[in-house]
């Protein structure tokens, strides 16, 4: 045994497949395609890698640099073997379906908890087109929908330009711990009533969203210290984790919706959402509302 192993051992490697050097013709070619393509400024520099077999047949890999100031940024392309053909790859990751990265743990959930549909809305208290949004989905579409999909919102506060909604999320979090129909009736009213919230000073708002956020708890007969407490706190904590999750799957702006995993942002308009939801019905083998109209 030990000498056929040694023997195997001995085989010589397999001489690795070298592909052909780039001529400064084919080289040139490649640059003023990719810089009219891509609109590339002047200022930046590109220079283009010796290219290696790659496993697609037919083509060799190439990496093309760019180069503006301190920043280099590096991009795949293709090169066919017999050096006339450019290609761009785009790799998409599709390990994992897009909804299971989104933390919808403890969430008040409005509509159906079991629906196979499911709206994820990244949302800010203060953002007028999320104002648009919230009574596109609530004052009419959930009248038609109610039993067939679950909404949940998520915090993505733009506290650069937004200086109560941090306040209003971490309020609304406060009366969603207690009790989730709290939380819904509570988004309900802000986003009804952002002009009046805002009053005439951050101090002011502060206090008008404490308020709403009083009366709601009133209204639900939630426990009022803890409420209170939690209120005073203004932990931002959940609401960061939040906006960094938001972050990583490409939310810049508010609202953003995922549904069933397909990201749609602005106020998007109803008759859109509409045959969203439909097809995201159909694709699990269920029926639109009867009055669903597209």
């Amino acid at each position: 045994g030990a000498k056929t192993a040694k023997k195997a051992a001995e085989t010589k490697p397999t001489p690795v497949a070298k592909a052909a050097p780039l001529t400064p013709e084919v080289t040139h070619r490649i640059i003023t395609e990719i810089r009219s393509r891509y609109n590339v400024p002047p200022r930046v520099t590109m220079t283009v890698s010796d290219p290696k077999p790659g496993t697609t047949t037919g083509y060799d890999d190439l990496v093309v640099t760019f180069s503006g100031g301190t920043t280099n940024t590096h991009h795949d392309f293709l090169i066919s073997t017999d050096r006339k053909t450019l290609a761009h790859l785009e790799k998409i990751d599709i390990s994992q379906d897009l909804m299971s990265k989104i933390d919808v743990k403890g969430r008040p959930v409005k509509g159906n908890p079991n629906a196979k549909v499911t709206i994820v809305n990244f949302d800010d208290f203060q953002c007028p087109f999320c104002s648009r949004m919230h009574s596109a989905l609530f004052d009419n579409l959930f009248k038609d929908y109610a039993d067939k999909i679950r909404v949940i919102y998520k915090d993505y506060p733009l506290v650069e330009i937004h200086p109560w909604a941090m306040h209003a999320a971490i309020d609304g979090n406060c009366l969603g711990e207690q009790n989730g129909p709290a939380y819904w009736d509570f988004a309900d009213y802000i986003h009804a009533n952002q002009k009046l919230m805002a009053g005439k000073s951050k101090t002011d708002a502060f206090l008008n969203l404490d308020n709403a956020a009083k009366e709601q708890a009133q209204k639900h007969q939630l426990d009022a210290d803890k409420l209170q407490a939690c209120m005073q706190k203004q932990d931002e904590t959940a609401v960061r984790a939040s906006m960094a999750e938001g972050d990583k799957l490409g939310v810049d702006s508010t609202p953003t919706l995922f549904i069933n995993g397909e990201r749609f942002t602005g106020a998007v308009p109803e008759s859109e959402l509409r045959a969203v939801l439909n097809r995201a019905l159909a694709d699990n083998g269920e029926q639109a509302p009867a009055n669903a109209k597209n």
